[in-house]
């Protein structure tokens, strides 16, 4: 008996690797010139997204990858799994209009959380909207926008197949039903109401059969009265001079002013504002552009606060008056401090300042004259958010959550700073048995960044552990400790989490921010790579145990380090990344990113972006790490092309048996609305890849 199992465990162990052969994909004569510099762009059929050739190349492509997945012996047991951990109810903060409150709530597995409306904090809930009955496959998600000022009416923000553009319907609250009313075609965009209708933004509409790829441009924003065609809206401003200019528009509380965000890019922003207490009052501009970041907090009639980095780079709050709003002329209410103000919210005439220290939250309370009145005891290292509120409220609530707690809702009592759980989830998980912690780590210049880490107590650390790196590194994003339930089954296999706080984040204020973009990109890529060597070199893992995963920007993170430093990962998860760094700016709101990346049209940034492109800096009869990359066939944030045209040359350069696979979702965007069901079995064929290629069993 022990002959026979000794020859089965042989045969197993020697068994012939899953053989893949991969699609063929046509190569076309394209080459570009960027400044005397040749450059071949063999793919750029991929590009066009509707293309049959390209829709039949996707089908050939998701064959090959979800074959090689079902193979694996218990990627289906990881999907059971997951099914089990995310079976619990999950709610968001309940927000009071009039006597009512409203919240979500997710059963567990419904793919879309569904909306309740409840009279006071103890009345009966009921059904306000169910996103889960405007889909059969749950790929059309819907969220609550604002009310209407006499609390008749909320906006519906309805998205399809996870793409950007959105359609505004009206919902009247009391009969729980949608009145005729519908905004077709908007994007990047808030619903403000203001008298008998509401504030918007718009591109217009596409060009038909380009929907999802062509470049988003001459932003406007609109009023439009209830009862009357979206064809009749009114036009309140556009920039005809600057097409690439954004314009969002806000309201303040008390209805007076309406202030309009400029943006040329995803960093650098001007207000401009129009007194709608004054008729005929014309657009004028109250803070300048585009070098620094300003957000309007509140007004105390002509007196504005701001969050602004002018000449802090931490952010500070400061009050400025209408008669005369130059800086010149600004007050400090809130100075500058030692850590980051993330954010302020503003609840029952109180600020609530958000910062950051060491990627954590600390949260403290204010009055409008900038007056600390208590810091609000959170319960541990973590990620804090809420407080959001109307001037009258005597309560407001916010949520806390960290890698090992999941999003608690606490109310807070304004007058006496009183926080009171409210819910807690209840998960399926004994987070008890993990430990998380943060150290520090040195880059290749001798930067210090932090990085958190989370795993088993007790986990031997000899090198021989599972890895998951994750990290982001730009877009002044904030990376801080959040609940991921999918996370747990690497951790309950003995595994590490890890996610360090890269330069171009936004952790330590604007000049972290600006030492990881334009120019210093190569930093976060440094940061990164220092990242995975701090854990091989303290025995967490091995370079055939690492893997590396991000998504957007992230996607490009992954993408570059791996063809920098094919031999330091064993397995790369590059999702919905930007990864032609030549041509990311000529689809949709591409454009707007060339303020953190550089544009290939400028000759200094080409050389630049050309030094890192992860589709450009892929090498033939090159080994690189096991490699599952991840798109949505409806991604029009960062379109598919990035992913099919990396793919593509990755199947044909790599050499040796890992295998290079791109997983294509159909009916999927950037990530956001994606149905729960879809969302499990991404994370099942994640998890079993990295499994199988690191010669790991799933128990």
């Amino acid at each position: 008996m022990k002959l026979i199992i000794f020859c089965i465990l042989c045969m197993a162990c020697t068994s012939k690797p899953y053989e893949i052969t991969y699609p063929e994909t046509k190569r076309v004569h394209q080459k570009d010139m960027y400044f005397g510099t040749e450059v071949s762009d063999p793919y750029r059929w991929l590009e066009n997204d509707t293309a049959k050739d390209v829709m039949e190349w996707v089908d050939k492509q998701n064959e090959v990858t979800f074959n090689y997945l079902k193979q694996i012996p218990y990627r289906e047991k990881i999907e059971k799994r997951l099914s089990t951990i995310f079976n619990y109810e999950r709610y968001s903060s309940p927000f009071r209009v009039g006597s009512f409150y409203i919240y979500s709530k997710n059963d567990g597995l419904q793919n879309q959380s569904v909306y309740y409306i409840q009279e006071g904090l103890n009345g009966k809930p009921e059904v306000l909207l169910d996103p889960n009955t405007l889909s059969t496959d749950g790929t059309v998600s819907a969220q609550l926008l604002s009310e209407s000022s006499d609390n008749k009416y909320i906006g519906v923000n309805i998205q399809r197949s996870g793409s950007d553009w959105s359609q505004f319907k009206v919902m009247d609250i009391k009969t729980k039903t949608f009145i005729k009313d519908s905004i077709e075609w908007v994007k990047f965009s808030g619903m403000n109401w203001y008298k008998d209708g509401f504030f918007y933004s718009s591109y217009g509409v596409p060009i038909k059969g380009k929907e999802y790829s062509n470049k988003n441009e001459f932003h406007k924003v609109y009023y439009h009265k209830l009862g009357t065609p979206q064809s009749t809206d009114i036009l309140i401003h556009e920039n005809k001079q600057h097409p690439q200019r954004n314009f969002y528009a806000d309201l303040s509380e008390d209805g007076r002013f309406l202030y309009i965000y400029e943006s040329e890019g995803t960093s650098g922003t001007g207000i401009l504002y129009k007194d709608l207490s004054v008729n005929g009052f014309k657009v004028k501009q109250l803070i300048a552009g585009f070098e620094n970041e300003h957000t309007v907090i509140a007004n105390i009639g002509n007196r504005i606060l701001v969050r602004t980095n002018l000449n802090a780079d931490n952010y500070k709050v400061i009050e400025l008056d209408l008669k005369n709003p130059e800086p010149t002329h600004w007050k400090d209410i809130i100075p500058e401090q030692e850590n980051l103000l993330r954010r302020v919210a503003t609840s029952g005439n109180k600020l609530f300042t958000f910062y950051l220290k060491d990627a954590h939250s600390q949260v403290f309370q204010y009055n409008y004259q900038g007056q600390l009145e208590k810091e609000i005891t959170l319960p541990g290292l973590g990620s804090a958010h809420g407080f959001w509120g109307k001037k009258d409220d005597e309560t407001t609530f916010y949520t806390f959550s960290s890698f090992l707690t999941p999003n608690s809702i606490f109310k807070y009592t304004i007058a006496s700073g009183k926080s009171t759980l409210f819910k807690k989830a209840n998960v399926k998980v004994n987070t008890d048995n993990y430990v998380e912690k943060q150290v520090f780590y040195k880059s290749k210049d001798g930067t210090k960044v932090p990085m958190f880490i989370v795993h088993k107590k007790g986990l031997k650390l000899d090198g021989t552990n599972p890895t998951y790196l994750y990290g982001y590194g730009g877009f002044n994003v904030k990376l801080t400790p959040r609940f991921v339930t999918s996370n747990f089954i690497l951790l309950e296999n003995g595994g590490v989490y890890a996610m360090p706080n890269l330069r171009g984040g936004g952790e330590y204020g604007e000049q972290w921010h600006k030492d990881g973009m334009g120019l210093k990109k190569q930093n976060v890529f440094d940061d990164f790579i220092a990242a995975g060597e701090y854990l091989i070199e303290n025995k967490y893992t091995s370079k055939e145990k690492l893997a590396i995963a991000g998504g957007s920007n992230g996607g490009l993170l992954v993408g570059a380090v791996m063809t920098q430093r094919p031999d330091l990962f064993k397995v790369a998860f590059p999702d919905v990344g930007v990864l032609d760094m030549l041509r990311y700016h000529k689809f949709t709101i591409g454009w707007a990113w060339a303020v953190e990346y550089g544009s290939s049209d400028e000759e200094k940034h080409f050389k630049n972006l050309l030094s890192y492109s992860p589709l450009h800096n892929i090498k033939d009869q090159t080994s690189y790490p096991a490699t599952m990359v991840t798109t949505g066939d409806h991604d029009d944030r960062v379109v598919p092309a990035h992913s099919f045209k990396f793919s593509a040359q990755l199947q044909k350069s790599h050499v040796g048996n890992n295998p290079v696979l791109i997983r294509i979702s159909k009916k999927a965007g950037h990530g956001s609305g994606k149905p729960i069901s879809m969302l499990i079995k991404e994370q099942a064929d994640k998890w079993a890849f990295m499994f199988y290629n690191m010669n790991e069993t799933y128990h």
